[in-house]
């Protein structure tokens, strides 16, 4: 394809737009940046940005709602650059605009300690919306958006009073919707009828290995047409009139979300790469610029060099953005003055701020007689937190009557009811991980959701995202062993836990029983920096004495001394989680019927507790007792770090087997007995 496919610029009249020489400028300004960048960084992907320059400029200066002086103001429309390996267009934007990215981040595009990382990334900068770069991630985040701000909407806007009333826009190229989760996510939004939802698709047909026809014949305004959104075809990336009309008309299609399929050639300007593979992941080459410079008519041969006139053009997006957020402001204050408490409300769950007294609704279980699966008693926790955080949604993968996240009484959230709190995902999990991502990002919400701990691999992609940008999502992970019995090794997790547990500032909850259950919830709610994991039992669970516990409180610092040993020093340690916490409550009661001390530690959570100071893991794991014995209904994988190199793991390093749980334990060796075997034999007292 060469760059002749797609004409010059058009001038939509609907505008308020500067001289035709201007506009170019404006527009080139953001292709020059692009390229120059890429090629001081000798990395990254020129290409995408030049196409998309006309689309920026439009998108970002004359339809999208945002203050570059405030980027958190709370109704501003959010932008997805889904197609995060073109995250030079989103910092050119951002530069331009006049958000806090200087010229020199730019020019240290790429580089140790920039704000321009090769990918964007949230938080590095004011603007970036979303961490992006893994394909497909991007979109099903702006999907979690849209269903954000259609929720607030409802639970807030009253008659002549709208206070939320913004849209999410996504650029997405042909990887996005090669990518499975896109299928996922762009189905449940149709089905949701999410009308202030809009993409555009960059459709370049070039991928990094060459034309998109080499592996893929999809229809794609069909394809969404069938998934039941509002489909717009523009012939030339150029042709600003056209994407004018298709934003516009986007943006009155009220009932479905719409995809702008955008005609564009890869690497425009270029005389010798555009509409090639080349643009796609290399840098031009100097003397490539060079020749697209000239190409362009671009005043200036020096790296980065923005025109006076592009400046004052894009200077003018901080006057537009302030009189927004002015006029939202006075709306604002009208409407603290007719609904103060909706307003009190509004700020607090937009701050991120838990209600008053939210913990004094907790369940307390310490009473309990009988045991319970820990899945059920995280059950009735969600249905105590439900009724003190009104601003918790969430849902399952089509697991909810298995993983008990349903909040009873609520409606489900659907288009007839969209201040429902019981999200249907469907069975998607992938989708449901990324939403969850949108969600947090949004702001004002609370989200968990729920599968299978034997699915969180389809959802592994999203949940390191929500690790990686530390949002504050909770996963309920039901099933978590071969505890679960008939269903067999396709559904018992063997490797799971360790993989998770593997993921950086991702925290790791396995309670032993409702006491420890219940912590885990609040621990989850209390984090802000990351996201959390409950990993829940099918299996009951028996309750536990914590009578011989010397403080029960330190279950908060992830691993504690769940029961003291008896009749002097301890001698060993068995250390536990979740299901089997009990397991090694028995062994510990067998070892000191034959007089040998023994100390038990519950490890609920290795992340809190390998971040609590040496001192007190001393405390709980002190190395004078070599002998530590650790028991888990999963791959011993990474239990040496607590053991260490005198002690020995009971756990399990093959797939499961359909049976009941019971003999699977027995089979499994994952038994009381085996650890008082184990732990003799690291005494050296063979009985």
């Amino acid at each position: 394809m060469s760059q002749n496919a797609d004409s010059p610029l058009t001038l939509p009249e609907t505008l308020d737009l500067p001289d035709p020489d201007t506009l170019r400028l404006a527009v080139d300004a953001v292709r020059v940046l692009s390229m120059d960048a890429v090629q001081k960084a000798n990395s990254g992907h020129p290409g995408t940005p030049m196409a998309l320059a006309p689309a920026g400029y439009l998108l970002w200066r004359h339809h999208l709602r945002h203050n570059p002086e405030n980027p958190r103001w709370v109704d501003r429309d959010r932008f997805v650059l889904s197609v995060g390996h073109a995250s030079m267009l989103l910092y050119s934007l951002l530069h331009l605009s006049g958000y806090e990215l200087t010229l020199d981040d730019l020019r240290n595009f790429r580089q140790w300690g920039s704000p321009t990382a090769g990918h964007p990334e949230y938080g590095h900068a004011e603007g970036i919306e979303t961490t992006t770069g893994p394909l497909g991630q991007g979109v099903a985040n702006s999907v979690g958006m849209a269903l954000a701000e259609r929720w607030l909407a409802h639970h807030f806007n009253r008659p002549g009073h709208t206070v939320v009333d913004h849209y999410t826009y996504a650029f997405c190229s042909d990887g996005d919707l090669m990518e499975g989760v896109s299928h996922e996510a762009a189905e449940l939004a149709g089905h949701q009828r999410l009308g202030k939802l809009i993409w555009v698709f960059d459709d370049n047909e070039i991928t990094i290995e060459g034309s998109t026809d080499l592996a893929s014949s999809t229809r794609q305004l069909q394809r969404f047409e069938g998934y039941g959104w509002h489909v717009q075809q523009v012939e030339g990336g150029n042709d600003l009139e056209a994407l004018d009309a298709a934003l516009r008309a986007a943006r009155t299609e009220t009932e479905r979300p719409s995809l702008i399929a955008l005609r564009t050639v890869i690497g425009w300007g270029s005389p010798n790469k555009a509409g090639s593979a080349d643009t796609h992941g290399a840098p031009l080459g100097e003397e490539e610029i060079r020749l697209t410079k000239e190409n362009l008519g671009y005043p200036s041969q020096e790296p980065f060099f923005v025109p006076t006139e592009a400046r004052e053009e894009w200077g003018r997006s901080i006057g537009r953005g302030r009189e927004l957020e002015e006029e939202w402001n006075a709306r604002f204050q009208a409407y603290r003055e007719a609904h103060p408490e909706l307003a009190r409300d509004f700020e607090t769950w937009l701050a991120g701020e838990l209600p008053q007294g939210w913990r004094d609704a907790l369940p307390d279980f310490s009473g309990a007689e009988k045991g319970a699966a820990t899945r059920a008693t995280s059950g009735k926790v969600i249905q105590a937190l439900a009724g003190a955080v009104p601003n918790l949604i969430g849902g399952s993968a089509d697991l909810g009557p298995s993983n008990k996240t349903e909040i009873e009484g609520a409606d489900s959230l659907l288009p007839a009811t969209p201040g429902g709190r019981n999200l249907h995902f469907g069975v998607r999990e992938h989708a449901m991980g990324g939403i969850l991502n949108g969600l947090a990002l949004h702001g004002g919400i609370r989200s968990y959701g729920g599968t299978f701990l034997i699915f969180s691999d389809y959802m592994r992609p999203s949940i390191r995202l929500a690790a990686l940008m530390g949002l504050p999502v909770t996963y309920v992970f039901t099933h978590d062993s071969i505890g679960l019995g008939e269903d067999g090794p396709t559904h018992q997790p063997v490797e799971h836990l360790p993989a998770l547990r593997a993921i950086p500032n991702l925290m790791d909850l396995r309670p032993g029983d409702a006491a420890e259950t219940t912590e885990a919830w609040a621990l989850a709610m209390e984090r802000t920096d990351g996201p959390a994991f409950l990993s829940l039992t099918r299996q009951g669970v028996p309750p536990l004495d914590r009578s011989r516990s010397p403080d029960p409180e330190n279950v908060r610092r992830g691993g504690y001394i769940f029961r003291e040993a008896g009749g002097g020093e301890p001698q060993a340690i068995i250390l536990a989680s979740g299901s089997e916490l009990h397991l090694a409550v028995a062994a510990a009661d067998t070892l000191e019927a034959d007089g040998l001390p023994t100390r038990v530690v519950s490890l609920i959570s290795w992340h809190l507790f390998g971040g609590q100071d040496p001192v007190y893991r001393e405390e709980v794991l002190p190395r004078r007792i070599r002998a530590r014995v650790a028991i888990e209904a999963a791959s011993p994988m990474g239990w040496e770090r607590w053991v260490g190199d005198g002690g020995s793991v009971v756990g399990i390093d093959r797939f499961g087997a359909s049976a009941p749980a019971g003999r699977l334990f027995q089979e499994y060796g994952i038994t009381a007995e085996a650890v008082v075997e184990r732990v003799r034999s690291l005494l050296d007292e063979p009985r």
